[in-house]
């Protein structure tokens, strides 16, 4: 008894050192807190080299070696510089740059334990402790779109794939592990809305279930479901434990982020890095800019037709058939004319009906929206290619406006070689992008990001708050922005490369093994979002929370999608293909039969033909 004993004890001392020291962080020598701002907070490019990390930013230079024996981090603050540079996919990385020699320096603790220390205390119960990193970030769900040819009015390394990335290592509880089973019939009837109802009298309170469980089955189905999730482009791989703690505080960023209101509980010099992080992924110079952390893609997209709108009060807008609805709901919001352009069998807008229409309506200007990923198909409209319709129509540049609605891909496109440029240095007006796609955050979150000068048009003071009116929504969360600035912080620019290099090659060994298992499936050459016929079995859909239209489904391959998930899913694909057999087109037209267009390229397991006589 007294040797068990003297293990939990010895256990639990190890345990609490970790913890401490793993969040315990000491400054000497630092600025005081009093002096904390955007500048101080400047998010970073982060390489290894030799187990070393080397952060760039426009304020700070950190070098540091991982564990060594001092295990603290050198930090030089280098004024008004900051260097971005595309990371090729070259075995080895470098910095982004050298900098220069430092007015002071800061010694801060890490946060890790030193070696000999881990060492020690691993010792005690001969367990491996394991240090997480965080892997953050999507979603929108599409409307139905057909194909037809009339515009409608409207108001790198293969051994890695289907591994998580190695930066995806941030896991709270499981996410890229193996498959959580189901709830018991106790735990769904502690879910059940009887049990859940809020009770109103002192007798209903009394033989009501306690809160503690049905929380703890809520917990068990989050497991679940978020184990078994395929259809969303949602990043459900990451741990923001250092965070928790502020989760007391009522952070509400209202008014515009640059100017800040008399409500002090708030985090804007976090999200102005955020901001300035994409200003510079997006290539914008620094003036040139203003944005805004947003609740979701859809509020980017609000406020960018709303800009566009503004500029333009008698403009047309055109956008595919495949586009978000959200860009349909803001026409009908600010009451613009729209049109609807069909688009292409894989889900591209359909350029030479574009052109046709923008001919037609040249007295009017035009407000593009174009697709960075579209959300059924991940199809990136070409904007090289628009942006020459505009070009050889002669329409200059005050009369058109784009907006880029990049909720999922705008976020991967910077880090794919030799992918199209979506940037500032284009004629284009604003984009905006989803935070908890590729990211990973616990609340829906987005970057929306314009030309100042078009914000001029849509700002008013509001003496109330102290600031100006500038975006769609007046209070707004402030841990979004937190969250977003602590997993871009972790991160780095080489955390993301890794984390889409993982998400395109395990979307193509998805696509290979479900072409194998003889059904349809395509994949756009700039997507992770993987097409196939939708399965017959429809507990197999909710199972797998498989996003459908018509007669397709998709799967959004994200870091926590792994080999092991993708291998269970295609032999259930399989089993429903023997037990169910295939479905049929639901028209000739349908986006079924378009996935056997040859536009696709390559060849594909199209689906029987019926007679349709026999029928």
């Amino acid at each position: 008894i007294i040797t068990i004993l003297y293990f939990l004890a010895a256990k639990m001392h190890r345990n609490v050192m970790i913890a401490s020291r793993r969040l315990q962080t000491k400054f000497t020598n630092a600025p005081s807190l009093s002096s904390l701002s955007s500048s101080s907070i400047y998010l970073t490019s982060c390489t290894h080299k030799n187990n070393k990390r080397s952060f760039k930013s426009r304020s700070l230079n950190v070098c540091c070696s991982n564990y060594n024996k001092s295990n603290h981090y050198h930090v030089e603050t280098i004024p008004h510089q900051m260097t971005f540079s595309k990371i090729r996919n070259t075995g080895n990385s470098n910095s982004t740059g050298t900098g220069t020699s430092s007015q002071f320096q800061t010694r801060m603790k890490s946060t890790a334990l030193p070696l000999d220390e881990e060492t020690e205390l691993d010792s005690l119960d001969n367990a491996n402790v394991t240090t997480a990193n965080t892997n953050e970030i999507s979603t929108s769900t599409s409307t139905a779109t057909s194909n037809n040819t009339t515009t409608t009015d409207m108001l790198s390394n293969k051994t890695k794939s289907g591994t998580p990335s190695p930066w995806a290592v941030f896991d709270a509880w499981g996410a890229g592990e193996g498959l959580f089973p189901p709830l018991s019939p106790s735990d769904e009837s502690k879910l059940a809305p009887s049990s859940v109802q809020i009770p109103l009298s002192s007798d209903k309170r009394e033989s009501a279930n306690d809160e503690t469980e049905i929380l703890a089955a809520y917990d068990k189905l989050l497991q679940n479901k978020s184990s078994n999730h395929f259809g969303y482009p949602y990043n459900l791989k990451y741990d923001h434990g250092e965070l928790h703690g502020f989760m007391k505080y009522t952070i509400n960023n209202l008014g515009d982020p640059f100017v800040s209101s008399n409500y002090g509980v708030h985090s804007r010099p976090f999200e102005c890095a955020v901001i300035d992080f994409f200003a510079q992924l997006w290539k914008i110079e620094q003036g040139d800019y203003w944005g805004y952390v947003t609740t979701c893609g859809t509020e980017g997209n609000l406020h960018g037709i709303l800009l566009a709108r503004e500029c333009h009060p008698d403009g047309i807008l055109y956008t595919s058939r495949e586009t978000h609805y959200s860009v349909f709901k803001a026409a009908r919001y600010y009451r613009m004319d729209a049109k609807a352009v069909p688009t292409l069998p894989t889900g591209e807008i359909d350029y030479n009906v574009l052109s046709e229409e923008l001919d037609k309506n040249r007295d009017r200007p035009a407000i593009l929206n174009v697709n960075i990923g579209t959300t059924v198909k991940g199809a990136v409209d070409n904007l090289d290619r628009i942006l020459r319709i505009l070009q050889m129509l002669e329409i200059p540049r005050e009369r058109f406006h784009i907006h880029c609605d990049g909720a999922l891909f705008a976020m991967m496109m910077p880090f794919i070689d030799y992918a199209p440029e979506i940037s500032f240095r284009k004629p284009i007006d604003s984009i905006a992008v989803s935070g908890h796609k590729m990211l990973g955050c616990p609340m829906p979150c987005g970057i929306a990001l314009a030309r100042k000068e078009h914000v001029k048009k849509v700002e008013q003071r509001i003496d109330y708050l102290n600031s100006v009116d500038t975006t769609i929504m007046g209070s707004r969360n402030g841990q979004a922005a937190l969250y977003l600035w602590y997993s871009l912080r972790k991160k780095g620019l080489e955390g993301i490369k890794q984390d889409v290099l993982h998400c395109m090659e395990t979307a193509r060994y998805l696509q290979s093994k479900i072409t194998q298992a003889g059904l349809t499936c395509r994949l756009n050459d700039l997507s992770s979002t993987v097409v196939l016929e939708r399965p017959l079995d429809e507990s197999l859909v909710q199972r797998w929370q498989l996003a459908c239209e018509e007669d397709i489904a998709h799967v959004v391959v994200m870091p926590n999608v792994t080999k092991q998930k993708i291998d269970k899913f295609v032999q259930e694909l399989v089993l429903c293909k023997q037990t169910h057999g295939r479905i049929q087109p639901i028209r000739h037209d349908s986006p079924l039969n378009m996935l056997g267009c040859s536009s696709w390229g390559g060849e594909v397991n199209a689906p029987p033909v019926r007679d349709y006589k026999s029928e």
